[in-house]
């Protein structure tokens, strides 16, 4: 009820976004991973405040969340959006290419931790929501990367409530989840939040090397 609420007293929903949503969970296996509208809009307006040029997104899925950066960069910006599993390729390709927003958005196929390095990419802001268990390396590698006064964003950083729960304390997802929690609170080179919406957000900013 809250969360009808909530996107009742929102920006509505882009018509290509809710077009989107309705193909991600009426063909997809495990829709609840496309980011939705609440969220959606959250990102289009950090992206706005924020005005990234290059952005680095590590879990592509459907492009909802692509498309909702996408929808608050400026038309010079550029979206690197990696996606390890190639059977999403024939569903998310065609989204990201007929998308109505500007900013070219590359959607690339492979394992990250080979295909970014290699790249020399000056990251403004990163989106990651991929593999739980491999949170604190993503993080590890993002920073290397990532400008001072860049930002990152953390899906699922509550994992439904998992982090505080002992009954999912040798949970390999829960436990790669609260390692990255425990890491970034630790970081004295970022500032942090977790944003308490749908599974959890943590909005991080880099304030030194």
């Amino acid at each position: 009820m809250l969360d009808a609420y909530i996107q009742e007293h929102i920006t509505p929903e882009h018509p290509y976004l809710y077009k989107l949503y309705r193909a991600t969970n009426t063909q997809l296996i495990r829709p609840r991973m496309a980011s939705g509208h609440a969220q959606g809009v959250l990102l289009t307006m950090l992206t706005q405040l924020i005005h990234p040029r290059t952005v680095v997104e590590i879990g592509t899925y459907s492009g909802y969340s692509a498309l909702c950066m996408a929808q608050g960069m400026e038309a010079d910006g550029h979206i690197y959006t990696f996606e390890i599993n190639d059977e999403q390729e024939d569903f998310t390709r065609p989204w990201l290419d007929n998308s109505p927003f500007p900013p070219k958005i590359d959607m690339i196929i492979g394992d990250i931790f080979e295909l970014l390095p290699p790249m020399n990419l000056t990251i403004d802001l990163a989106f990651i929501d991929a593999n739980k268990r491999t949170y604190v390396d993503y993080y590890n590698l993002i920073m290397r990367h990532l400008r001072v006064g860049g930002y990152i964003l953390a899906d699922n950083t509550l994992w439904d409530g998992h982090v505080i729960d002992p009954a999912y304390a040798n949970d390999p997802q829960t436990r790669g989840i609260c390692d990255f929690n425990d890491l970034v609170a630790s970081d004295l080179r970022v500032e942090k939040f977790i944003i308490p919406l749908r599974d959890g957000l943590t909005l991080i900013r880099k304030i030194s090397e």
